[in-house]
């Protein structure tokens, strides 16, 4: 058996992993990368496989970095049914068409400014149709229930209470009458959270790859506490600013809203100041993810069960406000009265949180506050890190805000959390992959798992196969790997990204394409940023860095 590492593989999105035995391939997850431009950019690479040859899909959970090229894959070739939690398949309807609307309006406002300089169209990743079309193929089942995939290969999905309907996948794989267990931990949740059960503790395998978000970080003591990020929102309400909340459409903001409703519904020292202020959720998803969360209840925990039965919505409360339309989401920066506005995206890449920044951050009266995982190259990452002035819509705005992390509020379990998970098995795996991480997270949580467990942890950095048997690396994608350290080859592809980017601002804001002459300022800008680049890319001795597939051609000779 072998397993190819095609995603999540260098940080923590894009999650793909290829299994291969004997005749059948089968994918674990199919995830879109998520971050800056150079990642956004890896989901227009060819995949590095023939979709037309993957037989299943065997998907963790709904996050879009889970599952969000599923329906490029069918675009590719792909034909097999998607496996999945029943709850997952009831969030795809929502997360897939979402996407794949998104990746519309993103060609169509890319094709604008395209048209008008004169340069090519582009084709969105996939469509809202090529979504609805994607959905034929789930396939959901139960948590527990054992699932033929095909004749040598079964699995079962085990809570992994990460987000509604998030799954631990156990595959056992027949060969030639030897049968092997791997173990896919996909995203583990933090024990203890509401509304969902603590990840399942599995007690064998063969072989494990194991996500590592938070594998060198402690949740701070005391992030996750309600009353902590209460009296953030009381304080900024009386001096008069709005709360913003970057969240996740699926998971952070159900578990906030389930947060808040013990606080608006029951006595205690904010009562007054509470019952003064909405608390708006503007997230269309998150409005559908909500009510989703709502059919599901049959996976909820034992304590949220029990809110229901005596009669209590843990996901409604009488100051709790949806917004749907874009006029209404608008009206929420028009009226300047003290808020709560939960809105995604969670990073802040897109989305209608945006707009919210733009019109708060500039405010020392408001907080901006986040709730879950930032990852390196997004807006959300670049404010915690204390980036002081921010370009939104064209416009400079200046950090004026407060700035809060409650990362302790994060769907991912932090270093303990995954110990105490990987520590359940009873024997020891025979090989543990660490996935879904930042290059140092990766080195931290192996470190710590040998001297607490023993294992001897293979930190995935690249696009790579493994044979499983033997344990041998069979193949690495990434030339540059071979030659330097991640960091070192993700700082030269992000001086690559500049440099395109200089390119394109500079030969067609002057119009250079219609005969006018670049001035010395802006040549020297260009060779200035080349010249960096080149001095970087001479430490490598023979490998070549070429532009992403979606980089213009530069094939213009400047009159000097």
């Amino acid at each position: 058996m072998k397993i190819k590492f095609c995603g999540a593989a260098t940080g923590v999105t894009g999650s793909c992993h290829m299994i291969t035995s004997g005749t059948h391939k089968i994918l674990l997850d199919c995830g879109q990368f998520q971050g800056g431009k150079a990642q956004e950019a890896l989901n227009y690479e060819e995949f590095p496989f023939d979709p037309a040859e993957i037989e299943c899909v065997v998907l963790s959970h709904a996050h879009i970095d889970h599952c969000g090229r599923l329906p490029l894959l069918m675009k590719k070739g792909f034909k097999g049914k998607i496996y999945c939690t029943e709850a997952t398949a009831d969030l795809l309807d929502v997360m897939l068409k979402d996407s794949g609307y998104i990746h519309e309006k993103e060609a169509e406002w890319q094709n604008r400014k395209n048209e008008r300089a004169g340069r090519p169209l582009v084709e969105p990743l996939y469509t809202f149709n090529d979504a609805v079309d994607c959905l034929k193929y789930i396939q959901p089942v139960l948590y527990d229930q054992l699932i033929d995939i095909n004749d040598d290969m079964k699995i079962v999905f085990n809570d992994a209470g990460h987000i509604l309907g998030s799954a631990i996948t156990e595959l056992w794989t027949d060969e030639g009458g030897k049968v092997t267990k791997l173990v896919f931990s996909g995203d583990l949740g933090a024990t203890g959270r509401p509304i969902l059960r603590d990840p399942t503790i599995i007690k064998k395998a063969d072989y494990v790859i194991m996500e590592t978000t938070y594998g060198n970080r402690l949740h701070p003591e005391n992030s996750g506490d309600i009353e902590k990020l209460i009296e953030i929102i009381v304080k900024t309400a009386k001096r008069g600013g709005i709360v913003v909340i970057p969240s996740f459409a699926v998971g952070r903001t159900q578990e906030l809203i389930y947060q808040l409703n013990r606080f608006y519904e029951e006595n205690n020292k904010y009562r007054d100041e509470l019952e003064r202020l909405n608390v708006y959720v503007d997230s269309p998803m998150a409005t559908t993810a909500t009510e989703v969360f709502r059919r599901n209840a049959d996976v909820f925990d034992e304590e949220t069960k029990a809110y229901i039965l005596k009669g209590d919505n843990p996901l409604d409360f009488k100051n709790l406000k949806f917004t749907r339309t874009t006029e209404e989401s608008q009206a929420l920066n028009f009226d300047r009265q003290p808020k709560i506005i939960i809105s995604a995206s969670g990073m802040c890449e897109a989305g209608r949180i945006r707009h919210h920044l733009k019109h708060n951050l500039w405010d020392p009266r408001s907080s901006v506050i986040f709730v879950g995982y930032q990852a390196e190259g997004t807006l959300g990452r670049n404010l915690l890190n204390g980036l002081k002035d921010v370009t939104l819509f064209g416009e400079t705005i200046h950090v004026n805000a407060e700035i809060y992390n409650l990362e302790g509020f994060s769907g991912h379990a932090d270093k303990d959390g995954l110990m105490e998970w990987l520590k359940g098995f009873q024997v020891t795996p025979k090989q543990l992959f660490l996935v879904h991480g930042e290059l140092e997270s990766k080195e931290a949580f192996a470190a710590s798992v040998k001297q607490e467990t023993g294992y001897d942890a293979t930190i995935v950095r690249e696009v790579s196969e493994y044979e499983l048997e033997s344990g041998e690396c069979l193949s690495r994608s990434e030339a540059l790997a071979d030659a330097m350290d991640e960091e070192t080859i993700e700082d030269i592809r992000r001086k690559v990204a500049d440099v395109h980017e200089e390119m394109e601002k500079i030969l067609y804001n002057t119009r250079l394409l219609v005969g006018q002459e670049v001035s010395p300022e802006q040549l020297a800008n260009i060779n200035n940023v080349v010249r960096s680049l080149e001095k970087d890319a001479m430490q490598l001795s023979t490998a070549v860095i070429e532009p992403n597939d979606n980089s213009f051609d530069l094939k213009v000779t400047p009159k000097v």
